[in-house]
Order: C-alpha cells, then sequence, then structure tokens
C-alpha cells in the first residue's frame, strides 16, 4: 500500500471514530458508563495508529533522503571510473571481466557491452597465457598490490606492451570476492629506448598532471615515484613527540615517494604551487631509458637527505643553522643583489626541526645573525643570505 493513502485512510479513520465517540458521549439517554469499553479501546487504539502512521510517514521521508544522497554518491563514483584517465577493469577471482571503464574498452579495442563476461586471458596471446593463468592463482592468496608486465593484444588489433597493477578484494570475512586492475600501455615509453632523450620534459610530456596548491599534503602511493615538473615538495616525518621533523625538499627536476624510503610515517606537503607527474615501479622495470633518466635523480635524493644526516651530526647548534642554511642556498637559492634569496619561507619550526634544537633557540640565532647582518628578509619576509667576499 502507498504510505500516503494508509495515512490517510488512518486519518480517516481516526476522524469518524472520534466523531462517533463525542456523539455517543453526548446522548442524554446514554450514561458514560453503558458506553462499550470496547469502543473506547477502538478509539485509543486507531491514536496509536494515527502516530505510528506518522512516524512510518517521517522515516520513510529519511529514507528517501538517505536513498538519494547514496545514488549521488554512486553516480559520482561511478563517473570517476568510467571517465578515469587510466583503464580499469574489475574481475571476478578467475579473471572474468565483471566491470571496465571506458578507458579500458578503447585501450583493448572492444565495446564495453562486449567486454564483461570475457575471460582476460582472451588479450593475451598463447605463449604468455600460462604465465597470467600462475598468476591468477597466487593472487586471492596475497593482500599485497602486485605489478605485472605482460604483453596483451587488442581485438583485431597489434600487441602492446603492458604494465598491470591488481590488488584483491576481500569480504568481510577475508574472502578474496574480486580483483581490481590498472592497465596502462607502457609501448610507447618504451619506444626509442636506444635513442638519447635529450631533456626530462621530453621524456615526460605525454603523462598526465597532478597539480597541488601551496600547502597542500600531497597523497602518496607506494607503487609510484612522483617527479616533480614545478614547485617545491616538502618531505616530513614525525618523531615519538608528535613533532614534525624536515628530512628533505624536492625541488624542480628532482623526485620522491614512499618507496624511496623506510620510514613508516613520510608526508610530501606543497611549499608553492606544485605540478607532478607520476612514474609506476613497473614502467621503470620496463624501460631501460626511464631507469636510466631516474638514477640520478634518486641519486640526488640520497645525497641530499645524508646533508641532512651530516646537519643534525654537528655539535653545536650554531654550526647546524650555518650548514642548513648553505644547503637550502644551494637547493633553493636565487641570486639577488647583494646576496642570495631563499625562493621559498620556511617557519622556525622547520628549521629547528632539521636542526634537531626548539624553536625558541633558532628565533634567538636567527635574530643574531640579522643583526649581524649575516642575513636579512626583503619584503615578502623571504630569507637573503649574504655574500661572504
Amino acid at each position: 500500500m502507498n504510505i500516503e493513502k494508509f495515512i490517510q485512510r488512518s486519518e480517516t479513520l481516526h476522524n469518524c471514530l472520534a466523531d462517533l465517540y463525542q456523539t455517543a458521549s453526548v446522548l442524554p439517554w446514554i450514561s458514560e458508563d453503558l458506553l462499550p469499553q470496547a469502543f473506547k479501546e477502538l478509539y485509543n487504539t486507531s491514536k496509536v495508529v494515527q502516530l505510528a502512521a506518522e512516524e512510518l510517514y517521517q522515516q520513510n521521508e529519511e529514507l528517501i533522503q538517505t536513498r538519494n544522497w547514496l545514488e549521488t554518491e554512486r553516480q559520482h563514483y561511478q563517473e570517476l571510473f568510467e571517465f578515469a584517465p587510466d583503464a580499469y577493469l574489475v574481475t571476478n577471482t578467475e579473471g572474468i571481466i565483471e566491470e571496465a571503464n571506458h578507458t579500458a574498452a578503447k585501450l583493448l579495442n572492444v565495446s564495453k557491452q562486449f567486454l564483461v563476461s570475457k575471460p582476460m586471458i582472451n588479450f593475451v596471446p598463447l605463449e604468455e597465457r600460462q604465465h597470467l593463468r600462475s598468476e591468477l592463482s597466487q593472487l586471492s592468496q596475497s593482500d599485497t598490490v602486485r605489478e605485472l608486465l605482460i604483453r596483451l593484444q587488442q581485438r583485431h588489433g597489434e600487441l602492446f606492451d603492458a604494465a598491470l597493477t591488481v590488488a584483491v578484494a576481500r569480504n568481510t570475512q577475508g574472502k578474496a570476492t574480486s580483483l581490481r586492475w590498472v592497465l596502462r600501455n607502457v609501448t610507447e615509453r618504451k619506444r626509442g629506448e636506444s635513442a638519447v632523450v635529450k631533456n626530462d620534459s621530453e621524456f615526460f610530456y605525454d603523462r598526465p598532471v597532478h597539480k597541488y596548491s601551496k600547502g597542500e599534503t600531497i597523497p602518496l602511493n607506494p607503487l609510484v615515484i612522483l617527479y616533480v615538473c614545478q614547485g617545491l615538495v616538502k618531505l616530513s616525518t614525525y618523531c615519538e613527540t608528535a613533532e614534525e621533523v624536515l628530512i628533505g625538499l624536492a625541488t624542480t627536476g628532482m623526485v620522491f615517494g614512499s618507496s624511496l624510503t623506510s620510514l613508516n610515517i613520510y608526508q610530501a606537503t606543497a611549499l608553492s604551487d606544485v605540478e607532478l607527474v607520476s612514474i609506476y615501479a613497473a614502467e621503470i622495470a620496463a624501460s631501460p631509458n626511464l631507469s636510466h633518466i631516474l638514477l640520478p635523480k634518486i641519486n640526488q635524493r640520497l645525497q641530499q637527505t645524508e646533508s641532512f644526516l651530516v646537519i643534525c651530526g654537528r655539535r653545536r647548534v650554531q654550526e647546524r643553522l650555518h650548514h642548513l642554511l648553505q644547503l637550502l642556498k644551494r637547493e633553493v637559492g636565487e641570486t639577488v643583489p647583494g646576496g642570495t634569496r631563499l625562493s621559498v619561507r620556511f617557519t622556525h619550526e622547520d628549521i629547528a626541526s632539521a636542526c634537531c634544537t626548539t624553536r625558541v633557540t633558532i628565533t634567538r640565532l636567527i635574530g643574531k645573525l640579522q643583526e649581524e647582518g649575516i642575513i636579512s628578509f626583503d619584503l615578502k619576509k623571504h630569507m637573503i643570505l649574504r655574500d661572504v667576499d
């Protein structure tokens, strides 16, 4: 029964009973004692039914609102899945495709409706199918995200090298229910491995750019290394006292990522407007040219990390501060009349954490350096280190 009709009928019944009850109560020849007890109970019961109907109506309205909100959320995430720049597939544990987005259909040269219910192995060359079967049999037993390098074949099309990232989805009982796949065509990125790449931008020009505003925390994926196209990223961790510790700076042309550290807590924060591109570990393994480009950048991060360690090893705080300022001068310095300007404003807390001391101590030491004319500040509060003759 429609809930609104039910409420209307309950109200009509209640009104009729109310009229009957009032009429019977005022008839002069019927005493109140003779009014049937059952009639009284029926009238009272009708009021309870009416109240219950009103409460049911309110609950139904709340359920409708919740259902509309859930549908909006479902549509939102469906659109994110459907129009994602990467190819996404959802399969059962045997590799039978259950869902596919538009990019996956385009990559495999198959309409979406024809992808569903097809085994993934159909898109693998015969000589490599056993390898995929072996991987599928192991995936359900593991909770780690796996990366595979395998050749795929488009329907009525060409073979291409693919990097596959796959994660297992489990139910509340811990049983594997589905596999979530990300597919990337890395053929173009392997092309020209024997050629000389003139600069980084030439190699990364065709990748999606991720933009973050100053102050934003940058999400980290353990399977991804991030390359800084523009901007400055602060890398930090937290000690037992919940104090943030500055451990590195990723400037333009440098790389960073949680896979490059053994720290349990590792945070990346944009110190300016930042543009990044992501590089999956599977791509690096598949491309010697990419490995050749990234190795010096990883080495650069290692050298910077050692520089921070040396600073922490200095006995006197004044020495730590001096060497930190020289490091910042080298990493983010800009030549200006009379000295070198740090392109980014660092808080006293940032400097104190890198020097393993307190903010009060750093404030006092910076004030002393300013009095001595060793440092100064411009109108935007950027520190300027004086050139020493």
